[in-house]
C-alpha cells in the first residue's frame, strides 16, 4: 500500500467493480474532500496499465473533448489530439473523469462507453446531488453510483493500525453480551474521542497520524469549512446564497438547545418554513448536512411515515462540527474530555452519522402530548428497532415505554448508546458509543435470535 495513503472501505467495493465482467461505468459521488480522488487514483495504478486522468477543474479545456459527439472512438480520438501521450490498450485502461459537476455532460458518453466495453471509466465529483437529475439523464441504465463519506470510526481504527480481528472481537463482545474489560474500554473510549474531535475528513485524520498529535489539525478543519462555505457561493445558482449560509451556520446553535428540532423561524428574522425548504435540500444533496425526520407514529414502514416539516440536522462530518463550536465548548471538550458540551449534540451528530454510514436514514419521533422522545431507529425484516443516546447513564424511559407499552407492536426491543460498558436488562441492549459503527453488523447477525432473551 502506497506511503501515507489511508485504507478505505471502497478499496474493495472497487476491486469487486474491476472483476466484474458486466461492470458499467462507475460514478463515485460524496462531499468535497472526503477522499474520493486519492482512493480511485490508488486503485487505478495497482489495477490498470494506463489511467487517464482527467479533471475538469484544473483542465477545463478537456470539456472540448465532446465536441465531435459522445461516442466512445470521438471522445478517445479528441483527448489522444489533445495530449498525444495519453495511451489506450484496450481492456487495462481506465478513464478518470473527476470534478464531474463542473461537466456532468459527459455522463452522456457512459451509454457509449459500456456499449463499447473496450475502456472502463470512473467519474468522481462533489456536490453531484445537485446536478444528478442531468447526469441521471444523460445516463439512466449505464451506470452504477457508489456514494463516499468521510472516514467511520472503523477506517480510522485502520489507521491507527487496528485490524479486521479487532473489529470481530468488538462484534463478539456485543453478541455475547460480554462486557469490555476496563484496559479496551479505555483505549477504545480514548480513540473514539479522538474520532470524535477529528472527525473522519482524510486530510485531518493523516495530520494527526503523521504527526501524532492534534497540531494543524484544527486549522485544516475551518479551512475545509471555509471551502463548504465557498461552494455555496459558487454552485447554488439561481437561489439565495445567503440563506444557505444561514441554515448552515444555524445548525451547531440549534443542536444546543434542549430541543434540537430544526426552527427555521430561528435562522433569520420572519423566515418561513417554504423559503428555506430548497436551501435544507441543496445542503443535502451537496452531502453537507444529514436531516432526521420525525415519525408521525414509531411502526413500519419508515418511508411515508414521517412529517417532512418536523426535522433535526446534523452535519455530515463530527469533526466538522466540533470546529464550528465556540471557543469556550472547544476548549471544555478539548481539555477536559467532556462530550456532553452543547447539552449532549455531539453525541447525537456521531451516532447519527455512524448510522447514515453503516447504509441507515435518519427518523426520530417525539409524541406532542408526552415527555416520550426517541432518538434514532433502526428497522429489521418485520421490527423496529429505538436506539436512544444517553449524554449521562441515567435510566432510558422513553425507550423502556416503547418497548413495554402495547402500543407499538412493531417495537420489541431497544439500544442505548452510553459512555459505560456493555449490559442488557429488560429488553434494553446498553453498548459504548464507540460500537455505534457496528450496528448495522450486530443486528443482522443477532436480530433472529432477539426475543428469545425475554
Amino acid at each position: 500500500m502506497a506511503e501515507g495513503y489511508l485504507r478505505r472501505k471502497i478499496d474493495a467495493y472497487l476491486v469487486s467493480w474491476r472483476a466484474d465482467p458486466n461492470r458499467k461505468p462507475l460514478i463515485v459521488r460524496g462531499a468535497r474532500q472526503v477522499g474520493k480522488t486519492e482512493s480511485i487514483l490508488h486503485f487505478a495504478k495497482e489495477a490498470y496499465g494506463n489511467v487517464v486522468y482527467i479533471n475538469f477543474v484544473e483542465e477545463p479545456k478537456y470539456k472540448l473533448i465532446t465536441e465531435d459527439g459522445y461516442k466512445t472512438e470521438d471522445i478517445i480520438r479528441n483527448i489522444s489530439r489533445m495530449d498525444p501521450s495519453r495511451r489506450f490498450t484496450e481492456g487495462d485502461t481506465l478513464l478518470f473523469f473527476d470534478e464531474l459537476q463542473e461537466y456532468p455532460e459527459i455522463a452522456a458518453s457512459l451509454k457509449f462507453f459500456k456499449t463499447d466495453g473496450r475502456f472502463d471509466v470512473i467519474c468522481s465529483g462533489s456536490l453531484l446531488g445537485i446536478h444528478y437529475r442531468r447526469i441521471e439523464s444523460n445516463s439512466v441504465g449505464y451506470k452504477t453510483d457508489y456514494s463516499m463519506v468521510s472516514m467511520d470510526f472503523e477506517e480510522f481504527l485502520w489507521a491507527k493500525g487496528y485490524g479486521g480481528r479487532d473489529i470481530e472481537e468488538m462484534l463478539w463482545h456485543m453478541e455475547t453480551l460480554t462486557p469490555f474489560n476496563e484496559s479496551a474500554m479505555k483505549t477504545y473510549g480514548n480513540l473514539f474521542l479522538d474520532y470524535c474531535i477529528l472527525g473522519g475528513m482524510p486530510a485531518v485524520v493523516r495530520e494527526y497520524i503523521e504527526k501524532g498529535t492534534f497540531e494543524g489539525t484544527l486549522d485544516i478543519q475551518r479551512q475545509l469549512l471555509e471551502d463548504y462555505r465557498e461552494d455555496v457561493r459558487k454552485y447554488a445558482e439561481g437561489m439565495d446564497q445567503a440563506r444557505i449560509l444561514n441554515v448552515f451556520e444555524q445548525i451547531p446553535v440549534q443542536l444546543a438547545k434542549d430541543n434540537k428540532k430544526f426552527q427555521i423561524s430561528k435562522v433569520a428574522k420572519g423566515a418561513r418554513f417554504k423559503d428555506y425548504r430548497g436551501c435544507i435540500e441543496w445542503l443535502t444533496d451537496a452531502g453537507i448536512i444529514h436531516v432526521c425526520y420525525c415519525l408521525n407514529f414509531p411502526e413500519l414502514p419508515l418511508r411515508g411515515n414521517y412529517d417532512d416539516t418536523k426535522y433535526k440536522i446534523y452535519f455530515f462530518d463530527s469533526g466538522l462540527f466540533v470546529a464550528m463550536m465556540d471557543e469556550e465548548a472547544q476548549e471544555d471538550l478539548r481539555a477536559n474530555k467532556n462530550l456532553d458540551v452543547y447539552k449532549g449534540a455531539l453525541y447525537e451528530n456521531i451516532v447519527g452519522e455512524a448510522l447514515v454510514k453503516c447504509g441507515y436514514g435518519l427518523y426520530y419521533y417525539k409524541r406532542e402530548d408526552s415527555t416520550l422522545e426517541e432518538d434514532f431507529f433502526l428497522r429489521t425484516k418485520d421490527s423496529l428497532v429505538p436506539v436512544e443516546v444517553k449524554a449521562t447513564r441515567g435510566t432510558a424511559k422513553s425507550l423502556r415505554t416503547l418497548i413495554e407499552s402495547g402500543k407499538y407492536p412493531d417495537i420489541g426491543w431497544g439500544i442505548k448508546l452510553t459512555g459505560g460498558n456493555i449490559g442488557f436488562s429488560d429488553g434494553i441492549y446498553t453498548f459504548p458509543y464507540f460500537c455505534a459503527f457496528l450496528l448495522k453488523e450486530y443486528i443482522r447477525r443477532a436480530e433472529p435470535d432477539k426475543f428469545i432473551n425475554f
